[in-house]
């Protein structure tokens, strides 16, 4: 086993969750950059027209990325439990099952290009001014799944192997190229949206060549077999169970913004959507710190559960969750103090200042709380306990978001949509402290003996 592996029931926590977390907050740091500034010359080179095209592509994109979530969250948190067992061959087992399952999503994606792109685009709410954008950008990207497959579900396996240095480079050496191609595809050549999109596509094949030269040429502690790619009816059923709540999270994702944009089309228009398209990437830009904790801390969590280390396992959480506070504190602050700022730096028009003003302000009124749902859901991935990760992995969009999100504009208009997002921020985060208080005694309360630990039955 490498030293990168080892080192996750060794080092101390606080070192360690640094040297996994930073890696992996820069990294997601510069892919939501990378998604900001995408938007910024979308914005600046075709219009709002444009921003909102992405905006109803865009779910269709995630619900292929939500395939490729569950088997790479899932198929990472098997291998770091397998690994802390000292499970080497069974590892490379899930690996190879992992890498079946990427060829399988991205063929699904390569056909849908060719299929039932365009009904779903209108399905999804595109108007007949959105959607020559919403085709323009959604095109390439279908056809490309394969890279977008294998670089978003690897950086989780190479994660959760403790390698959070390379896994940082397999998120800045695409999001870097990206920025550096859009301006001359967009502006130079004049694609406008497809530009953008051929810029992502082309980004995501570069870093996929990066990342099997990796796993081919030793440096990873896992090791690619033929025989290990013959598909294992128990393994993949194992790694989709635990990556299953990952895909709830992302296709709700999708589901919310299909929702969002089919009432902002129907109280308002194809502006709202265009706005809410700017404050969206906004969104992800300042949750991307967050999900970098917690990416730091899966690896931690999944191996010193599977080495039966609890008292690291409970340090790692409580740091975790003190690190995501103060973090969420940061955005509430930025977010209602400079919201005019931001809406600056994508647009001059006035009207689209004025409400991506609005909307931040009643968007993030209850951003202190993102860091507790953040944590909770992955901590229970992390675990293997799928029941917990599943209804926590569901709460914030599916139960709460969406329903809100239908109801309350029938009562407050477009002003209802920007509503739903503070209300089901406090509701799932309420949601997240039941279940961690449920289970304190795993999470908060050290324990002299950790032979004395008796799994607590609310988390089965």
């Amino acid at each position: 086993m490498k030293e990168q592996s080892q080192r996750l029931e060794s080092q101390p926590i606080p070192k360690l969750l640094l040297n996994l977390s930073l890696p992996a907050m820069i990294g997601m740091f510069v892919m939501a950059f990378y998604n900001v500034v995408d938007t910024l010359f979308i914005a600046r080179g075709v219009g709002i027209e444009g921003v909102a095209g992405v905006s109803i592509g865009f779910p269709v994109m995630m619900i292929i990325m939500a395939i490729a979530a569950a088997v790479g969250i899932g198929g990472a948190s098997v291998i770091s439990r397998r690994l802390g067992e000292n499970k080497q061959e069974e590892a490379n087992k899930v690996f190879g099952n992992v890498l079946f399952m990427i060829v399988s999503v991205s063929f699904i994606g390569f056909i849908g290009a060719f299929t039932f792109m365009e009904p779903l685009l209108i399905l999804f709410g595109a108007t007949p001014d959105i959607l020559p954008h919403a085709v323009d950008y959604l095109f390439p990207i279908m056809l490309g799944s394969l890279f977008f497959s294998l670089a978003f579900t690897t950086n989780s396996i190479i994660r959760s192997e403790g390698n959070s240095k390379f896994a940082m480079m397999t998120m800045i050496i695409p999001a870097v190229l990206n920025i550096i191609l859009d301006p001359i595809f967009i502006f130079g050549l004049d694609m406008g949206v497809q530009g953008a999109s051929l810029a992502t596509v082309i980004s995501q094949a570069s870093v996929s060549v990066v990342i099997l030269r990796y796993f081919l040429t030793g440096k990873s502690s896992l090791t690619v077999r033929l025989a290990n790619l013959k598909p294992m009816y128990t393994v993949i059923k194992e790694t989709l169970t635990i990556g299953f709540p990952a895909f709830i999270r992302q296709v709700s994702g999708s589901a919310m913004m299909i929702a969002i944009n089919f009432m902002l089309i129907k109280f308002g228009g194809d502006f709202e959507v265009g706005v809410f398209g700017i404050v969206q990437k906004l969104t992800m830009f300042t949750i991307m710190p967050m999900i970098g904790v917690l990416q730091g801390m899966q690896p931690i969590i999944g191996y010193n559960y599977g080495a039966n280390l609890h008292d690291r396992l409970r340090e790692t959480v409580v740091l975790g969750m003190k690190v995501v506070t103060i973090v969420s504190g940061v955005i509430f602050a930025v977010m209602m103090i400079f919201p005019e700022l931001l809406m600056r730096i994508f647009s001059g028009d006035p009207a689209v200042i004025d409400e991506g003003s609005f909307a931040i302000r009643i968007m993030f009124a209850a951003s202190l709380l993102i860091g507790v749902q953040v944590v909770s859901g992955g901590l229970y991935q992390a675990l293997g306990k799928a029941k917990p990760a599943l209804i926590l992995s569901m709460a914030r969009q599916v139960l709460f978001l969406i329903p809100l999100v239908l109801i309350l504009p029938h009562f407050f208009g477009v002003t209802g949509v920007w509503l739903a997002f503070p209300i089901a921020d406090v509701l799932a985060f309420t949601l997240s402290v039941y279940f961690l208080y449920g289970d304190r005694h795993l999470f908060f309360i050290k324990k002299k003996d950790p032979a004395d630990y008796k799994p607590v039955p609310s988390s089965s």
